[in-house]
């Protein structure tokens, strides 16, 4: 996973100031599972008073309330927190086009970037599958060579099958088909 959910740019602390604005929890809550909501709504309303002190307190009440929310969002993933990221961090092509398709509703400028990376990465592995081939036969090295990559090849064809029919994110693996 991109360090996305856990950053301060991110969709998950960029719920959080809403809510806090609002005064309305219900707009963090979709991004914590379900058995984290008392966490994050107890968390809430200690902050919320807090928040309109002063621009310092409202600093460090929102960094708390930041981190509680993307600390359960994170466990709710069964990954660990690591503490929030900062703004702008890179997260490689993928990553905006796919909010970009989100937004728009539109998965085509996604869908051709990934398309041109697989053809690239399919196009490279086979040519070396395939100037192995040449001289597999010349030594019991050289045949190694060539197994090791036509090995590679289908696993990684392989791998990439099963990562393009996975379950959707925050479903669980045990969920009826």
């Amino acid at each position: 996973m991109p360090p996305h959910c856990d950053s301060l740019d991110g969709p998950v602390v960029s719920a959080a100031p809403d809510a806090l604005a609002a005064g309305e929890v219900g707009l963090v809550l979709p991004f914590v599972p379900e058995e984290s909501e008392a966490e994050v709504q107890a968390m809430f309303r200690r902050v919320l008073p807090v928040h309109g002190l002063s621009p310092e307190a409202a600093d460090v009440a929102d960094r708390l309330f930041f981190e509680t929310v993307v600390r359960l969002h994170r466990a709710g993933e069964g990954a660990p927190y690591t503490g929030l990221k900062p703004a702008g961090l890179p997260h490689g092509p993928a990553l905006p086009l796919a909010e970009q398709a989100v937004a728009s509703g539109s998965p085509e400028a996604l869908a051709d970037f990934l398309a041109g990376v697989l053809r690239d990465q399919l196009e490279q592995r086979l040519d070396h599958v395939v100037a192995l081939a040449t001289s597999k036969d010349r030594s019991l090295a050289d045949a190694r060579r060539y197994v090791e990559a036509m090995l590679g090849f289908e696993v990684y064809s392989h791998h990439l099958l099963g990562a393009m029919q996975a379950r959707p994110h925050g479903e669980s693996p045990h969920a009826p088909e």
